[in-house]
This record gives structure tokens, C-alpha cells and sequence, in this order.
């Protein structure tokens, strides 16, 4: 008859199995593990950790507070808007966007600076003899036009049939 074999197996110490894990760790990665340990140390430094622990333990909290803010028609609309906004600024060429940037603080102090509002005459004034009143009226007109077409295409009926939406011009009476 067979005799059973005896089997002493060593209790098993997930702790030593990683420390050997990583004393076999290539030294290329020794740089990487080193930087990551100071990324850890400066997010606990900071309490950032201490508040992503805390956001994982009250994880469901958390999605009830956000699922009951997106639930209104109000929250749809403004993340709707607000992706329309990225595409837009997207659209727009930063060397156009920074002009007008630049120019948007100045013009509002001197909107703000002024004593009194501007008669008929200076702005008359302004529109003949300032070029640069003109170069901005002009681009004004250019925004105005172009979102006028925009409505315009906006309201165009599907057929192609005239819309019952506009009224006819009015016919000219002569004498």
C-alpha cells in the first residue's frame, strides 16, 4: 500500500512576493518608480489624496448629487450651449480671437472713463473722420450680416415653398 506523501508548504506572504517583484524590477524603470513616489508624496502633501479618498468613499453621495443636477431641462441646455461655445471658440483662429481680446479690456475703460454719453454731433464726428470708429463699425455690420443670414437660413421652410412666417413688402403707392 501507497504511503501519503507529507506536504509542508511556507504560510504565504503576499508582501515578500512584491518586494521580490520589485527588487527583479529592471533599472530603467527605477527613474519612473522614483518620480511617481514624488508625485504621490506632493499629491499627499497637498491633502489631494485625502479628499480623492474621501470622494471614493462617499462615491454614491457624489452621483446622486450629479445625477439630480443634470436631471432639470436647465442642465441639458447649458451643456448643449456650452459644447456649442467650445466649437465655436474652436472655429475661431487664436490670431482673430487675441485681437479682440486685447481690444475688449480697453475699449470697457474708456467705456467706463467717460464723463458723459457721447452727443449725436461726436458720433457723426467719429463716423467721418475716425478711421479706426469706421474699421469698428464696419466689422460690427460684418458680425450683424452674417448672423442676420444665419437666421435667415434658420427660418428657410423645408419645401422650399414661401414661408407663412414672413409677410409680403409692402407695395409702393405712386401717384
Amino acid at each position: 500500500m501507497a504511503r501519503p506523501i507529507a506536504l509542508d508548504l511556507p504560510a504565504y506572504d503576499p508582501r515578500i512576493a512584491l518586494q521580490a517583484r520589485l527588487d527583479a524590477a529592471p533599472v530603467e524603470h527605477a527613474a519612473a518608480l522614483l518620480s511617481a513616489y514624488e508625485v504621490l508624496q506632493s499629491l499627499h502633501d497637498r491633502g489631494i489624496l485625502e479628499v480623492m479618498r474621501g470622494a471614493l468613499d462617499s462615491g454614491d453621495k457624489l452621483l446622486d448629487i450629479a445625477v439630480r443636477a443634470a436631471e432639470g431641462g436647465q442642465s441639458i441646455r447649458g451643456i448643449r450651449n456650452l459644447l456649442l461655445l467650445i466649437n465655436m471658440l474652436g472655429a475661431i483662429e487664436p490670431e482673430v480671437l487675441k485681437v479682440f481680446t486685447e481690444a475688449a479690456p480697453q475699449a470697457l475703460k474708456v467705456m467706463v472713463r467717460q464723463p458723459e454719453r457721447p452727443g449725436l454731433w461726436r458720433l457723426v464726428k467719429d463716423f467721418l473722420w475716425n478711421q479706426d470708429f469706421r474699421h469698428g463699425l464696419a466689422a460690427v455690420n460684418t458680425m450683424l450680416e452674417m448672423f442676420g443670414r444665419s437666421l435667415s437660413r434658420g427660418r428657410a421652410p423645408a419645401n422650399g415653398a414661401a414661408s407663412a412666417q414672413t409677410s409680403p413688402k409692402p407695395e409702393r403707392q405712386t401717384a
